[in-house]
């Protein structure tokens, strides 16, 4: 072979396929009916292709489950969980839907609560905290309270279980910005636990943040009928709640 040849080959079909199928994650599904269904994500699925995440995305699942409604690009998504968070996550599969899901958010008719493990004790049982967020000052990959570009944030929690060390909280999001738990809770002295960016990264042989949605709550925007799903603790999650007992 020289240079400047030109060389052509046949990628055999079985092999497209295949590589189809593992850059498209399976879908678990947790409530579904013609306008939305809710997908139970787990940890260390993107949302939104990005940097790094071209394929194999919950986005990429969708399309292959039939649920695209809203805007291009958007895939009927209308809230979003970071990469690491497992749990709960609507979707819309009309245009109409992703409309009326929208609004609700807005309307802060989504009821979304998680169960965070984190470190250290509440100095009460319940708790809200109401604190702006915003791209941090210094660091652009972080969010923070000490900002130039300042959203409302309010997260309530209430005390699930007392541990030795460690506390299990039950958190609601009144409103939902980027990372809001997770700062919310680092900024009262509550990191999550194995949170490697804001709290200790490998605590209780944590690999991810303990940060799980594990309620979905709404009224339906097309039916009326109320929607109300549970997620139970993956299994990751629920050997570090033991180990922190």
């Amino acid at each position: 072979m020289q240079e400047g040849e030109e060389v052509a080959f046949e990628v055999p079909e079985r092999a497209v396929v295949e590589a189809t199928v593992q850059a498209t994650p399976e879908l678990r599904i947790a409530f579904e009916d013609e306008h939305l269904l809710v997908v139970d994500k787990p940890a260390g699925l993107v949302v939104h292709p990005g940097a790094g995440h071209a394929a194999g995305t919950l986005a990429d699942a969708l399309v292959a489950h039939g649920a695209a409604g809203g805007e291009k690009g958007r895939l009927g998504i209308v809230h979003r969980l970071d990469r690491d968070t497992s749990g709960l996550l609507v979707v819309a599969r009309s245009d109409e839907a992703f409309e009326r899901l929208e609004q609700l958010v807005r309307a802060r008719g989504l009821e979304r609560e998680y169960l965070a493990l984190v470190r250290g004790q509440p100095r009460s049982r319940s708790g809200r905290i109401e604190a702006p967020i915003g791209r941090d000052r210094r660091d652009a990959t972080r969010q923070s309270l000490d900002t130039e570009t300042p959203r409302e944030a309010v997260t309530h929690f209430e005390l699930e279980e007392r541990l030795p060390r460690h506390a299990l909280l039950r958190v609601r999001l009144e409103t939902g910005r980027m990372h809001q738990i997770r700062v919310h809770l680092a900024a009262i002295n509550l990191p999550v636990a194995g949170d490697a960016v804001y709290g200790i990264s490998g605590e209780l042989g944590l690999e991810r943040q303990f940060l799980h949605a594990a309620r979905l709550a709404f009224d339906h925007p097309l039916t009326g009928e109320r929607v109300d799903v549970t997620s139970p603790l993956p299994p990751d999650l629920a050997a570090a709640l033991e180990r922190a007992r």
